[in-house]
């Protein structure tokens, strides 16, 4: 994608958001606005007309709401990488919207460089969860489900190698392959390997599932 800014699609029923986060996106220079959505269906129609890398979705949202428009968005526009917006009142659709295939999930109060970041990474590639979310979010869903999820992460975990192990385990602190490749003393292409083996191996669609499964299994 050198050379080519990052196509964006911002979906929120709400138009102050959308605004503000057009102007904050708009700040940099590798970064375009292709298109807007007020309900989870123009959103699909916005990913596909549009081309989109990346889509900001909001979760609540009239017609088709965030959570039943990401499997259709992901059907239309599979290149288009996705990033939840939420709050915190919206732990439980997080988790259900990344394991459909989000790219990652932002707090819709969120820093404006954090935002730009979240777009570059997703872009790239990569996941990108909010550090603060993140964290409350596994803090606070230790119910009997989240057990049970535990208990299943860490049986599969036990498939991998300890290298394997020690990839995942960076994965779920969001690192990209650089900064985990720095960490391990690797280069990023073996990361990048081992990456796509750990996500074979434990039949993960994308690196945030990856990273999901690394923090239920307690790396």
């Amino acid at each position: 994608m050198a050379g080519q800014p990052i196509r964006v699609v911002i979906a929120d029923d709400e138009p102050l958001i959308r605004a503000g986060i057009r102007m904050i996106l708009i700040s940099d220079p590798e970064i375009e606005v292709v298109g807007e959505a007020g309900d989870g269906r123009e959103a699909v129609e916005a990913a596909r007309a549009h081309a989109a890398d990346v889509v900001l979705l909001d979760i609540q949202m009239p017609v088709l709401d965030g959570l039943s428009a990401l499997p259709e968005l992901r059907r239309a526009a599979p290149a288009a990488r996705v990033i939840v917006l939420t709050t915190f009142g919206e732990r439980e659709n997080v988790l259900r919207a990344l394991e459909h295939g989000g790219a990652g999930f932002l707090l819709k109060d969120t820093a404006p460089a954090e935002l730009i970041r979240a777009v570059r990474a997703a872009a790239a590639g990569d996941a990108y969860l909010s550090p603060a979310a993140t964290r409350h979010v596994v803090e606070r869903l230790a119910t009997g489900r989240e057990v049970a999820r535990a208990e299943q992460a860490r049986t599969r975990v036990a498939a991998l190698s300890e290298k394997e192990r020690d990839v995942l385990a960076l994965l779920g602190e969001g690192l990209s392959n650089a900064d985990a490749g720095k960490r391990l003393h690797m280069s990023e292409a073996t990361v990048k390997t081992y990456v796509s083996r750990i996500l074979a191996k434990l039949d993960c669609e994308n690196r945030v599932q990856a990273a999901l499964l690394a923090r239920d299994a307690g790396l």
